[in-house]
């Protein structure tokens, strides 16, 4: 209602306007210039207003009748539009109106932010727009004041190709590439992820502690500590000998890691997570080890290996430590060897230098306890004798191996769409996995290497149950219940024999009549096309949410599964929005008239054949990132909202999600009065 006041007080001001004219620039007087640095720049209007006048703030409260100021320019490739910032305005409430109003007046400085996306010189236009108002309420009618203004050309602007700012049309379309400007410096890269740094950091240095309490490794502490307790000559001796053995164990590791990293490079080792060949490897690999620790067979190496590095410790002073490390390393290696493969398997997953971190976490959890009894041998009388359990600790390690073998196998399965390792099969395997698992720590089975059990220990009891627990919490999984502790393992939701849950029959269909729309995560009907999703937020005239994700993006299914269904935020995207999912690792070959060779960054080029490749390349060039889940708001225009983008990185929980939603429907209400 409040949006037709502004049309009734101007009726009522006609009476004022016509018996006294007044021009605009006798009441406001607006000067225009340009603050420059490098690529960005500032649109600068430095305005006064004769006493007795105000003009309206930019940021006026939501659903005000008033006409905001601001500084508009004209639409063109060679600049990005930014914020407009203003001082802090005035406020009171109008008793009348009930409405808060909010105004300059006096002398004040209106800037816009802009980015330059060109290396040559160019004008830029726009215009001020105002309405300025008296003390007793009465308003002029709206006025723009035109300026130009000179800007020059970003010397370290790049060219490159890319594709138009709104739609992918220029991409798929049979009239080659568009060259523009970029004006994001080659250094400025895109950063690492840190949480999933730290997150690998510490399930390795777990995974190091848990390595430590298997067969092959723990009765070795024992003949560590006899090693050095003979080999030192005095308490220092010891203490400096024990320190140079941890820190071999941790170069001799973190070398691996190097070697990894260094072999396959950072950006290739990421790309394993969406290649179905890898994930396919990956689960062989994992298959094998799993078995190796349930004690079918020991995964040895040469003999020759172990020989040269026994005789090279038998040498003095670091060199011989050094190769007594290598030598722990060698003869551990059936029971750390599938522990070190798959923190490399998972780690190349998320690429960048994680491989090092994860053979540093490894390695330090390993050399720690060694260290310590070797400088501090009494310590020895405190630990527990080696026996069966040991071999339980292997055995259980084995069920985790295999449990995780199957999210690489689900992953290739996503990454074709083959469907045939679907939501209620993958769950199916897990709870009878850990539920065979649980029959083994309550003593009902043995395996080849276990010990006569009479009694079980109070912690292989805990542990037995906790696995129980688990298997019944996977079970309401098969009739679709979200399972948020493991969400991002399993597959997605939609993916599923029953999306609805087994033995529902509603129809999937029926959520809309949009035959380009599929179901998506929460049973949210989504578009995969970006060009009849743009087509359809204009339609139904609401804002556009980009969704950069993939077929085997973990993250993706985290942010799905536990923030998008949240209350509050479930109906926004339901409701409010229309979604395009674009799946980055989308296997489906583009027709052959599309294919395409495009620069993507200086001296790098992609090969455009799939359709993942050409959200892939939207998403690099467009938005300068390349990891997912990465989301955007497009406003009326489908142009990109001015308030940033969301990730699971900084946006994994309800509260942050949700603000970042309402602000786009603040952004996009603003942007659709404007229009």
């Amino acid at each position: 209602m409040k949006k037709y006041l502004g049309l009734i007080l101007f009726l009522l001001q006609l009476n004022f306007l016509f018996s006294q004219i007044i021009n605009h620039e006798d009441v406001v007087k607006v000067n225009f210039s340009l603050e420059q640095k490098n690529c960005e720049a500032f649109i600068v209007a430095k305005i006064t207003i004769i006493p007795g006048w105000h003009i309206n703030s930019y940021k006026l409260p939501k659903d005000s009748y008033a006409i905001p100021s601001a500084i508009n320019i004209n639409k063109t490739t060679k600049l990005t539009v930014k914020e407009i910032i203003e001082p802090k305005p005035i406020q009171y409430i109008d008793e009348d109106l009930g409405d808060m109003q909010s105004y300059h007046k006096g002398s004040l400085t209106m800037k816009r932010r802009v980015l330059i996306n060109s290396n040559i010189d160019f004008k830029v236009s726009g215009v001020f727009s105002f309405q300025v108002c008296d003390e007793a309420g009465k308003c002029l009618m709206p006025h723009e004041y035109p300026f130009s203004l000179s800007v020059k050309g970003y010397k370290l602007a790049v060219e490159k190709d890319t594709i138009s700012e709104k739609k992918v049309d220029a991409l798929t379309s049979n009239n080659g590439t568009e060259k523009v400007k970029e004006t994001i410096p080659p250094s400025k890269k895109i950063p690492e992820p840190k949480k999933s740094m730290w997150l690998i950091f510490i399930i390795s240095f777990l995974s190091g502690f848990a390595a430590l309490l298997t067969p092959c490794v723990f009765p070795m502490i024992p003949m560590t500590v006899s090693f050095f307790t003979k080999k030192s000559k005095s308490k220092a001796d010891g203490i400096k000998n024990a320190l140079l053995y941890g820190i071999s164990i941790i170069a001799i590791y973190v070398l691996l890691g190097t070697i990894v990293t260094t072999i396959f490079g950072p950006s290739a080792l990421n790309a394993l997570s969406t290649n179905v060949w890898f994930n396919l490897l990956f689960f062989v690999l994992l298959v094998v080890f799993a078995i190796s620790f349930l004690g079918a067979f020991e995964i040895m190496l040469p003999n020759s290996w172990l020989n040269k590095a026994d005789k090279a410790s038998d040498k003095g002073g670091f060199i011989g430590i050094f190769f007594m490390a290598l030598a722990l390393a060698l003869v551990s290696f059936s029971c750390t060897g599938p522990i070190v493969g798959t923190l490399l398997v998972e780690s190349a997953t998320i690429g960048g230098i994680a491989p090092f971190v994860g053979m540093f976490g490894f390695s330090l959890a390993l050399a720690i306890p060694f260290t310590l009894f070797a400088a501090f041998p009494g310590w020895m009388n405190a630990l527990p004798k080696s026996s069966g359990w040991l071999n339980t600790v292997k055995v259980f390690l084995g069920f985790l191996e295999l449990a995780l073998a199957f999210k690489f196998l689900s992953n290739a399965d996503l990454v074709v769409q083959g469907h045939f390792l679907e939501r209620e099969l993958f769950l199916a395997i897990w709870i009878g996995l850990f539920a065979v698992l649980t029959i083994y720590l309550f003593g009902f089975i043995r395996l080849p290497h276990d010990s006569p059990t009479e009694k079980l220990s109070v912690f292989r009891t805990l542990l037995a149950s906790t696995c129980l627990v688990f298997v019944i919490y996977l079970i309401p999984g098969l009739w679709g219940a979200p399972l948020k502790l493991i969400s991002g393992f399993p597959p997605p939701l939609s993916y599923s024999e029953s999306p609805n849950g087994i033995g529902s029959s509603e129809n999937t269909n029926s959520h809309s009549e949009n035959n380009d729309m599929h179901l998506g995560p929460q049973n949210i009907m989504v578009f995969h096309d970006l060009e009849k999703a743009e087509a359809y937020a204009k339609e139904v005239n609401k804002p556009l949410f980009v969704d950069f994700t993939g077929h085997a993006c973990v993250n993706c299914r985290k942010m799905e599964e536990k923030v998008w269904g949240e209350p509050g935020i479930l109906e926004i995207l339901r409701d409010k929005m229309v979604i395009v999912s674009l799946y980055v690792d989308e296997k489906t070959a583009l027709p052959a008239s599309e294919h395409k060779e495009l620069e993507y960054a200086p001296g790098k080029k992609m090969k455009i054949t799939q359709i993942g490749h050409k959200w892939s390349y939207l998403q690099t060039t467009r938005y300068k990132s390349n990891t997912q889940p990465y989301y955007r708001l497009l406003g009326p225009q489908n142009e990109d909202l001015d308030i940033g983008s969301a990730d699971y990185e900084n946006h994994g929980n309800a509260t942050d999600f949700k603000a970042w939603l309402e602000k786009g429907l603040e952004e996009y209400k603003k942007a659709d009065t404007k229009n």
